[in-house]
């Protein structure tokens, strides 16, 4: 996996741009709030990157700040949606106003996001309340992404990846009570409440 990729800008034309790394030209997709942030053409960047891999094609999407890249991954494990709404919705809303959106249940902000239809708004708010409720470790205080990860959203981001539900997740690191632990600790109190079950 490629993370991060540090460059002369080459081109720019939204969504894509080109970066050269000693003297690879890499192509990559960017969000509007990525694009906002870029230096101008000739200039030095460094994007955090996400690789998606299809059947047709590699593509790399580039990403200004950690919580866009996270929101991002975390919007690939919503069933119905792929990289292209992702993208539009990092482009049409901050991290910190999708947060919002799913604390207050707001399907109409969604649907103004070109490419969100209803249904798919619905089914957004429904399984990224949990997520973004682990993320920012307090549940309903999703706006509080910013920053450097906390050890709640790296153990609830290792469960998920264990192939826990967000739900089952979220009640599992709940049930290891208050308290300040590591991540690692975190995920071994929640793994071995998971076995008592």
């Amino acid at each position: 996996m490629i993370g991060f990729l540090r460059g002369r800008i080459v081109s720019k034309s939204p969504p894509q741009l080109t970066v050269d790394v000693g003297g690879v030209g890499y192509e990559l997709e960017a969000p509007m709030s990525t694009f906002f942030l870029l230096p101008a053409v000739g200039e030095e960047v460094r994007l955090l990157t996400h690789l998606v891999v299809r059947e047709d094609a590699h593509v790399l999407y580039g990403f200004a700040t950690e919580d866009e890249r996270r929101l991002f991954r975390s919007l690939l494990k919503v069933s119905g949606v792929g990289p292209k709404i992702a993208l539009a919705l990092l482009s049409g809303m901050s991290v910190e106003a999708f947060a919002l959106c799913v604390q207050n249940q707001d399907v109409g902000a969604l649907t103004r996001v070109p490419g969100i239809g209803r249904k798919t708004a619905e089914r957004l708010l429904v399984e990224m309340r949990d997520r973004l409720a682990a993320v920012a470790g307090v549940p309903g205080a999703g706006a509080n992404l910013g920053g450097t990860p906390s050890a709640e959203s790296e153990a609830f981001e290792a469960l998920v990846a264990l192939g826990y539900k967000p739900a089952e997740a979220t009640r599992l690191l709940k049930a290891v009570g208050p308290g300040t632990h590591s991540t690692e600790e975190l995920i071994r109190r929640a793994l071995q409440g998971a076995v008592r079950e």
